[in-house]
Protein backbone atom coordinates (compact mmCIF):
# COMPACT_ATOMS: atom_id res chain seq x y z
CA UNK A 1 0.00 0.00 0.00
CA UNK A 2 1.75 3.64 -1.24
CA UNK A 3 1.92 6.15 1.53
CA UNK A 4 0.39 9.45 1.40
CA UNK A 5 2.22 12.26 3.93
CA UNK A 6 -0.59 14.57 5.25
CA UNK A 7 -0.49 17.71 7.59
CA UNK A 8 -2.81 18.81 9.75
CA UNK A 9 -4.26 21.28 12.62
CA UNK A 10 -5.65 20.33 15.95
CA UNK A 11 -8.81 22.00 16.62
CA UNK A 12 -10.40 23.05 19.37
CA UNK A 13 -14.08 24.03 18.06
CA UNK A 14 -16.66 21.78 17.12
CA UNK A 15 -20.34 21.64 15.81
CA UNK A 16 -21.81 22.91 12.91
CA UNK A 17 -20.60 26.40 13.56
CA UNK A 18 -17.48 25.70 13.81
CA UNK A 19 -17.46 23.14 10.67
CA UNK A 20 -18.98 25.89 8.81
CA UNK A 21 -16.43 28.51 9.40
CA UNK A 22 -13.59 25.77 8.75
CA UNK A 23 -15.12 25.01 5.28
CA UNK A 24 -15.29 28.96 4.58
CA UNK A 25 -11.38 29.00 4.91
CA UNK A 26 -10.87 25.61 2.40
CA UNK A 27 -10.34 23.61 5.67
CA UNK A 28 -11.79 19.86 5.79
CA UNK A 29 -12.83 19.28 9.60
CA UNK A 30 -11.30 15.85 10.28
CA UNK A 31 -11.42 12.78 12.90
CA UNK A 32 -9.17 10.18 13.69
CA UNK A 33 -10.34 7.11 15.49
CA UNK A 34 -8.70 4.20 17.28
CA UNK A 35 -6.45 3.14 20.18
CA UNK A 36 -8.85 4.83 22.22
CA UNK A 37 -8.25 8.18 21.74
CA UNK A 38 -9.81 10.26 19.33
CA UNK A 39 -8.37 13.28 17.74
CA UNK A 40 -9.88 16.16 15.95
CA UNK A 41 -7.91 17.97 13.45
CA UNK A 42 -8.73 20.06 10.25
CA UNK A 43 -6.26 19.71 6.76
CA UNK A 44 -6.47 21.94 3.36
CA UNK A 45 -8.71 20.69 0.95
CA UNK A 46 -5.67 21.01 -1.50
CA UNK A 47 -3.89 19.07 0.22
CA UNK A 48 -6.34 15.83 1.06
CA UNK A 49 -7.27 16.62 -2.83
CA UNK A 50 -4.45 13.81 -4.53
CA UNK A 51 -5.65 11.16 -1.63
CA UNK A 52 -9.35 11.88 -1.89
CA UNK A 53 -9.22 11.81 -5.94
CA UNK A 54 -6.88 9.34 -5.82
CA UNK A 55 -7.94 5.15 -7.77
CA UNK A 56 -5.64 3.64 -5.30
CA UNK A 57 -6.50 3.19 -1.20
CA UNK A 58 -3.33 5.02 0.36
CA UNK A 59 -2.39 4.49 3.95
CA UNK A 60 -1.76 8.09 5.09
CA UNK A 61 1.24 9.27 7.60
CA UNK A 62 -0.52 11.99 9.46
CA UNK A 63 1.19 14.66 11.65
CA UNK A 64 -1.38 16.61 13.74
CA UNK A 65 0.95 19.01 15.56
CA UNK A 66 3.58 16.92 17.25
CA UNK A 67 1.58 13.86 17.05
CA UNK A 68 2.55 11.39 14.21
CA UNK A 69 0.26 8.56 13.42
CA UNK A 70 -0.24 6.12 10.66
CA UNK A 71 -3.96 5.71 9.06
CA UNK A 72 -6.56 4.81 6.47
CA UNK A 73 -9.53 7.01 5.40
CA UNK A 74 -12.14 5.25 6.88
CA UNK A 75 -14.97 7.88 5.74
CA UNK A 76 -15.60 10.58 3.17
CA UNK A 77 -19.03 12.89 3.63
CA UNK A 78 -19.78 15.11 0.59
CA UNK A 79 -22.06 18.35 0.31
CA UNK A 80 -25.44 15.80 -1.73
CA UNK A 81 -25.96 19.55 -4.12
CA UNK A 82 -22.25 20.67 -4.18
CA UNK A 83 -20.00 17.92 -3.98
CA UNK A 84 -18.03 19.32 -1.69
CA UNK A 85 -15.61 17.09 0.42
CA UNK A 86 -17.22 18.18 3.96
CA UNK A 87 -15.95 15.68 6.32
CA UNK A 88 -13.43 13.01 6.95
CA UNK A 89 -13.21 10.12 9.37
CA UNK A 90 -9.54 8.09 9.75
CA UNK A 91 -8.97 4.88 11.36
CA UNK A 92 -5.24 4.22 13.31
CA UNK A 93 -3.52 1.44 11.68
CA UNK A 94 -0.72 -0.62 13.64
CA UNK A 95 1.24 -3.34 12.21
CA UNK A 96 0.16 -6.05 14.81
CA UNK A 97 -3.77 -4.99 14.56
CA UNK A 98 -5.45 -5.67 11.27
CA UNK A 99 -7.78 -3.50 9.85
CA UNK A 100 -11.13 -3.52 7.24
CA UNK A 101 -10.61 -1.27 3.86
CA UNK A 102 -12.57 -1.45 0.48
CA UNK A 103 -10.11 -1.26 -2.17
CA UNK A 104 -10.42 -0.99 -5.96
CA UNK A 105 -10.65 -3.73 -8.29
CA UNK A 106 -9.29 -3.63 -11.59
CA UNK A 107 -9.66 -6.08 -14.08
CA UNK A 108 -7.26 -7.67 -16.32
CA UNK A 109 -6.54 -9.13 -19.55
CA UNK A 110 -9.14 -9.58 -22.53
CA UNK A 111 -12.17 -12.01 -21.77
CA UNK A 112 -13.38 -14.62 -24.24
CA UNK A 113 -16.67 -13.43 -23.74
CA UNK A 114 -15.39 -10.41 -25.44
CA UNK A 115 -13.80 -11.78 -28.12
CA UNK A 116 -17.07 -13.51 -28.68
CA UNK A 117 -18.75 -10.51 -29.13
CA UNK A 118 -19.96 -10.00 -25.39
CA UNK A 119 -19.15 -7.17 -23.40
CA UNK A 120 -17.72 -6.80 -20.14
CA UNK A 121 -19.37 -5.70 -16.91
CA UNK A 122 -17.48 -4.46 -13.43
CA UNK A 123 -20.15 -5.28 -10.80
CA UNK A 124 -18.07 -4.58 -7.99
CA UNK A 125 -15.80 -1.37 -8.03
CA UNK A 126 -14.54 -1.94 -4.56
CA UNK A 127 -13.88 -5.01 -2.05
CA UNK A 128 -13.60 -4.85 1.30
CA UNK A 129 -10.20 -6.92 2.55
CA UNK A 130 -9.34 -7.40 6.55
CA UNK A 131 -5.70 -7.91 7.41
CA UNK A 132 -2.68 -6.01 8.48
CA UNK A 133 -2.16 -2.27 6.57
CA UNK A 134 1.06 -3.34 5.11
CA UNK A 135 0.31 -6.12 3.22
CA UNK A 136 -2.86 -4.62 1.67
CA UNK A 137 -2.40 -3.80 -2.09
CA UNK A 138 -3.64 -0.40 -3.88
CA UNK A 139 -5.79 -2.37 -5.47
CA UNK A 140 -6.97 -5.68 -6.74
CA UNK A 141 -6.38 -7.00 -9.74
CA UNK A 142 -8.49 -9.23 -11.51
CA UNK A 143 -7.41 -11.61 -14.63
CA UNK A 144 -10.75 -12.10 -16.79
CA UNK A 145 -9.03 -13.36 -19.92
CA UNK A 146 -10.75 -17.11 -19.03
CA UNK A 147 -14.23 -15.38 -18.45
CA UNK A 148 -16.56 -16.88 -21.69
CA UNK A 149 -19.97 -15.18 -22.68
CA UNK A 150 -22.72 -15.06 -20.02
CA UNK A 151 -19.92 -16.46 -17.25
CA UNK A 152 -19.37 -14.47 -14.05
CA UNK A 153 -16.78 -14.41 -11.68
CA UNK A 154 -17.82 -14.53 -7.69
CA UNK A 155 -15.81 -13.14 -5.17
CA UNK A 156 -15.32 -16.72 -3.59
CA UNK A 157 -13.11 -17.19 -6.86
CA UNK A 158 -10.81 -13.88 -5.98
CA UNK A 159 -7.39 -15.38 -3.55
CA UNK A 160 -5.78 -12.56 -1.89
CA UNK A 161 -2.85 -13.91 -0.19
CA UNK A 162 -2.52 -12.65 3.88
CA UNK A 163 -5.61 -11.08 3.57
CA UNK A 164 -9.38 -12.39 4.16
CA UNK A 165 -12.40 -10.67 2.07
CA UNK A 166 -15.26 -9.53 3.60
CA UNK A 167 -18.02 -9.56 1.25
CA UNK A 168 -20.26 -12.52 0.65
CA UNK A 169 -18.59 -15.01 -1.54
CA UNK A 170 -21.65 -15.35 -3.72
CA UNK A 171 -21.42 -11.46 -5.19
CA UNK A 172 -20.67 -10.68 -8.68
CA UNK A 173 -17.15 -8.95 -9.24
CA UNK A 174 -17.29 -9.37 -13.07
CA UNK A 175 -19.75 -10.66 -15.70
CA UNK A 176 -19.93 -11.21 -19.55
CA UNK A 177 -22.81 -9.99 -20.44
CA UNK A 178 -24.50 -11.30 -23.63
CA UNK A 179 -25.22 -8.21 -26.03
CA UNK A 180 -27.71 -8.37 -29.35
CA UNK A 181 -25.13 -9.54 -31.87
CA UNK A 182 -23.09 -12.28 -29.74
CA UNK A 183 -27.28 -13.83 -29.49
CA UNK A 184 -27.95 -13.07 -32.64
CA UNK A 185 -24.56 -14.85 -33.94
CA UNK A 186 -24.90 -17.88 -31.18
CA UNK A 187 -28.42 -18.38 -32.27
CA UNK A 188 -27.09 -18.30 -36.61
CA UNK A 189 -24.17 -20.95 -35.45
CA UNK A 190 -27.17 -23.07 -34.06
CA UNK A 191 -29.35 -23.36 -36.88
CA UNK A 192 -26.06 -23.64 -38.92
CA UNK A 193 -25.53 -26.78 -36.72
CA UNK A 194 -28.79 -27.92 -37.51
CA UNK A 195 -28.59 -28.22 -41.14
Amino acid sequence: MKTFELVGTPRSEYGKKAAKSFRKENLVPCNLYGNGENVTFTVTVDDVRKLIYCPDTMAVALTIGETKKMAVVKELQFHPVSEQLLHIDFLEVTEDKPVTVAIPVQLQGHAEGVKAGGKLALEMKKLKVNGIYTQIPNRVEIDVTNLGLGKKLYVGEVQLEGLKLMNPADSCVARVKATRASQQAAAAETKGKKK
